[in-house]
């Protein structure tokens, strides 16, 4: 064997030898990218308590001592959020909750309450003389209170706020009065004994009735519940099925007049009226 026989030997062992290096490198980096990874994996697992989901209770209706209670026994805590006043609910329990109850978290997870109030929440009484009837709506929604009953009498200006009057007493700007009480309004209704149109209201909830009546210069007089009103709640969501007078052609009022309205929570009720305004039903 000559020198170069030799020489092409030896050349050919050390590349045999590289490639067998460089293979069981890449071999061993793959091994320890897959090591790695499941050992991120199971560190992952431990860290978000991963099959360790809890189910949220319902608090509904608990007091806060209560919540507190029941929080602990899951391994959650709790805070209180927000807080309102419903009537219809027992004061300083829970009235609603976040996450909702049945939803799946994580241990010592933060659940956020809202309470019932001991006491209704007051807000200043704005003052509404001067504006219009839409204008008066508005601020009173602001302030998280509602339209009462619309009244009329002769004045100059029309359909302006003359006074603002809660159980028939007038109520001053600043006032105390609770959250969501309905204020009664007087607007201005012209120095004439002009007639207005009776407008349909049917179909309509009470709030969108007193305006579209106030429109007109009249007012929405005695709602009438039916079966399916329970609550304070149920009439605002309420519509109105029958109204008297009936919106029949040519029927006119006297500005300042009152519209007796029917309603109720069943949309079947509705009264169906031809193009001419005339009454084609009316359900009991």
């Amino acid at each position: 064997m000559n020198t170069d026989q030799i020489i092409a030997k030896i050349r050919d062992l050390i590349r045999y030898v590289e490639e067998r290096i460089v293979l069981r490198n890449i071999l061993l980096a793959f091994f320890i990218l897959i090591f790695g990874t499941i050992i991120i994996l199971q560190i992952l697992k431990i860290y978000t308590r991963h099959n360790l989901d809890l189910t949220v209770p319902d608090f509904a209706g608990l007091t806060l001592s209560d919540a507190v209670d029941v929080a602990e026994q899951k391994d959650l805590r709790i805070e209180v959020f927000d807080s309102v006043f419903l009537s219809d609910f027992e004061r300083s329990t829970v009235v609603e909750q976040h996450p909702q109850a049945g939803f799946k978290v994580k241990k010592n997870r933060k659940i956020f309450l809202t309470m019932n109030a001991t006491n209704p929440e007051k807000v200043a009484m704005p003052n509404l003389v001067d504006l219009t009837i839409r204008q008066a709506t508005a601020k009173l929604e602001s302030f998280g209170l509602k339209v009462g009953h619309i009244s009329y009498e002769p004045h100059i200006f029309i359909n302006v706020v003359l006074g603002q009057r809660m159980n028939r007493q007038e109520i001053a700007p600043g006032d105390s009065v609770v959250k969501g009480a309905r204020i009664d309004i007087v607007l201005g209704k012209g120095l004439s004994d002009e007639q207005a149109a009776v407008p349909n209201l049917v179909g309509l909830n009470l709030e969108a009735a007193k305006i579209l009546a106030s429109d007109r210069f009249l007012s929405v007089g005695a709602a009438v519940h039916d079966q399916t009103i329970l609550t304070s709640e149920d009439e605002a969501l309420a519509i109105i099925f029958r109204q008297k007078p009936e919106p029949r052609s040519n029927m006119t009022l006297p500005m300042g007049s009152a519209i007796d309205v029917w309603i109720t929570l069943d949309s079947t009720k509705v009264s169906t009226f031809n193009t001419a305004g005339d009454s084609l039903s009316v359900s009991p």
